[in-house]
């Protein structure tokens, strides 16, 4: 995420949080896919969230057991995250390096990949496998699609929002690219009237021991 994108989300955090917030509550397959994480990850050490957002997944993780860590750019959104969860730790950082992060037990990216563009990825990817214990987890979601979105307003806020779309295949082979083992790979259709009307792509990798 560019400091533009996140002075944009700076302006949509609070109604951001009031849409999304609870949204796992509506999402099966989400939660699935969470709980298997939680389970493999929660036993290598600490996770980290990355772009955390109000801090719904942290919330989710942590319910169950996680060591959990929130990071966003967007100042805005780790307000609510803390205003929301008050024993959760969150921080105000880049999630391109991830410097001072290692012995991780394991990575959650919930639609934070959507404002990377392809050329930075891989170097991403790497930084966050050394955070990595060996052995540790990964697990990214992502918009599924050929044409990319630029926002200039979004619910009544000025924002400058880049959404990028991927196909999950080669999500896939950046990972493994730099140094990732696939373990599962998954898409799905859109719940109606919950989110918005895109295929989901998602994908747990590990740091190979």
């Amino acid at each position: 995420m560019t400091q533009r994108s996140a002075e944009s989300y700076d302006r949509l955090a609070p109604e951001y949080t009031a849409r999304i917030a609870g949204e796992l509550v509506h999402k099966p397959f989400d939660r699935r896919i969470l709980e298997r994480f939680a389970t493999l990850a929660g036993k290598r050490g600490e996770v980290l969230d990355l772009g955390c957002g109000p801090g719904h997944v942290s919330r989710f993780l942590a319910e169950r057991g996680v060591s959990v860590t929130g990071i966003d750019l967007s100042m805005g959104m780790i307000e609510e995250a803390r205003r929301l969860h008050p024993d959760i730790a969150f921080s105000r950082e880049s999630m391109l390096a991830l410097e001072g992060h290692s012995g991780r037990g394991g990575i959650v990216a919930f639609y934070s990949i959507i404002h990377i563009p392809l050329d930075q990825q891989g170097p991403m990817f790497e930084h966050w496998l050394n955070a990595l214990v060996p052995g540790g987890f990964l697990l990214i979601s992502f918009h599924i699609g050929e044409t990319d979105r630029h926002l200039e307003e979004l619910w009544g806020e000025p924002v400058s929002l880049d959404f990028l779309f991927f196909d999950r295949e080669e999500v896939g082979q950046r990972l493994k690219a730099s140094g990732f083992q696939i373990l599962e790979s998954h898409e799905r259709e859109p719940y109606p009237g919950v989110e918005a009307e895109t295929r989901r792509g998602y994908i747990l990798a590990r740091r190979p021991i």
